[in-house]
């Protein structure tokens, strides 16, 4: 894999998430393959998703393996990694910090299953007992 020149900073766009998604489920992927995945349920042109990666390769979102005939492309980052650095953005620039107003912001945004919140109070159990 060719590695790219500038730092891993950027927070990724939401048509870069949706290729981060893709890269994710499926592993190393062509352009192809993730063009395949993203017209499942919405039109959007091969090279619009070729012009994406492209960017997303200079940014340092993804690496671009050129040894085959067809470029594949990879994730540089583990989605929980990424994920848990968005999640960190929002909630420092949007809630200030406070975790309690972000869970209380997305419980109320949406109905939540019994499920859901039994497994939330899991989670929380859990982190409490390693914070000890």
């Amino acid at each position: 894999m060719t590695q790219s020149t500038q730092p891993h900073h950027t927070k990724p766009t939401a048509s870069e998430l949706e290729i981060l998604r893709v890269l994710w489920t499926r592993g190393p992927s062509t352009v192809r393959e993730v063009h395949e995945a993203l017209s499942v349920g919405k039109s959007i042109g091969y090279t619009t998703v070729l012009k994406l990666l492209q960017i997303m390769t200079e940014k340092g979102t993804v690496r671009r393996d050129e040894n085959q005939r067809a470029h594949v492309y990879e994730a540089c980052e583990p989605a929980e990694k990424t994920k848990r650095a968005l999640a960190g953005d929002v909630l420092q620039r949007v809630f200030e910090g406070s975790a309690s107003q972000l869970m209380l912001h997305a419980l109320a945004g949406r109905p939540t299953s019994r499920e859901e919140i039994k497994e939330l109070r899991r989670m929380l159990d859990e982190h409490e007992r390693r914070m000890r």
